[in-house]
């Protein structure tokens, strides 16, 4: 019998780990529950103010409201809404010291009114609470984490830095980049999507995802023709986008860059001393030509050469010529030749478009 006591200890405690973890599921965190506990709150607020406790204001049942719609969904809320509103009419029946105030009822109402506004907003997901909120953070977090540059081999740097428009968490502007699985070459693709800020972010977190996948899996010739494609199924009304691929041979220094619809690179050689852009510029825009061909050109990165890719939010501003923003560009980074590129892109889009409403990023690679 001894040796059986054990068993049946553990299985006792099995079934009250399986017990618990099913109320804390079910219930504990069940939209139900929560209903229950709030319209609990309710009634007691009501109870209190009914007692002629004139420190329990009949606001409090503005903060029941406020946290029904972090925890409810959008149905059980109007049953919240509901059961507020019972108590309230019965407060205004009951009350006689203190009486209900036309302002605190205001207060609520409006209160209910902005709470399920969000919700139906946040219902659109179809999850629970504020957890449509914590989906994008993780989708946001997730792009920053696809944009980074890989880890680079001696003798190579790479700088990327993005700043969206307004100082939103979202942006039109992404990078993916990845390297060949000998880390012989580097591959990267600067996008720019229509549009800017926290409108372009949706089609930015789904096209994020698209490149990330093809690049690297497909022939870096076929890897713009592959996404035209992608985009051209996606049938947007607003679903072209511009990009600057690049593959890099991280041995020899060649390159080849191809550009849709997008500023052209612009290469450093330390031998002339002078930044060059590159011939293959402009293009078709990416989504809306079928049978659209896009222009490459091959370079060679030597020590002390650099490559940068931008968007046109770091050269563009309204009622100013383009050409004008290109010159104050190179300006800017021929002070980089002289201190070093280090820190080149953060420094490049402060002193060139620190200031502009729109999607900036810059991609600086050179080689030591």
């Amino acid at each position: 019998m001894a040796a059986v006591r054990p068993s049946r200890r553990r299985g006792r405690q099995a079934s009250w780990w399986r017990a618990k973890t099913w109320v804390r599921r079910h219930v504990l965190h069940s939209d139900g529950f929560a209903l229950l506990t709030l319209s609990a709150c309710a009634a007691a607020s009501g109870a209190l103010f009914i007692s002629n406790r004139s420190w329990f204001p009949l606001t409090t049942l503005a903060l029941v409201v406020l946290a029904g719609g972090f925890l409810l969904t959008v149905r059980s809320l109007l049953i919240l809404d509901v059961v507020v509103a019972a108590v309230i009419g019965l407060e205004m029946v009951r009350a006689t010291d203190p009486k209900v105030s036309p302002g605190a009822v205001l207060v609520v109402a409006v209160t209910a009114t902005i709470v399920h506004t969000l919700a139906r907003s946040r219902g659109r997901l179809g999850v629970q609470g504020t957890r449509g909120d914590s989906m994008l953070v993780d989708l946001r977090d997730r792009l920053t984490a696809q944009g980074e540059m890989p880890a680079m081999p001696v003798g190579w740097q790479a700088e990327y830095v993005l700043r969206s428009a307004g100082g939103a968490s979202f942006s039109g502007d992404f990078l993916v980049a990845t390297r060949s699985d000998d880390g012989n070459q580097l591959e990267v693709a600067l996008v720019d999507v229509s549009g800017k800020g926290v409108d372009a972010g949706t089609r930015a977190l789904l096209l994020s995802g698209a490149f990330g996948g093809l690049l690297g899996s497909v022939p870096h010739e076929d890897f713009l023709p592959a996404t035209n494609r992608y985009l051209l199924r996606q049938q947007w009304e607003e679903g072209f986008a511009t990009v600057a691929h690049v593959m890099i041979d991280l041995e020899s220094g060649e390159y080849v860059v191809s550009v849709a619809g997008h500023p052209p690179a612009v290469q450093f050689s330390a031998g002339s001393g002078r930044w060059r852009m590159s011939e293959a510029s402009e293009g078709p825009l990416l989504g809306v030509f079928p049978d659209a061909k896009f222009v490459s050109e091959r370079g060679r990165l030597d020590r002390g050469d650099a490559l940068l890719l931008f968007t046109d939010g770091l050269i563009e501003k309204p009622g100013q010529d383009i050409s004008v923003g290109i010159d104050k560009l190179l300006g800017e980074a021929e002070r980089l030749v002289t201190k070093g590129f280090r820190h080149g892109a953060r420094k490049l889009i402060d002193r060139v478009a620190a200031a502009v409403n729109d999607d900036r990023a810059v991609v600086l690679v050179w080689r030591d």
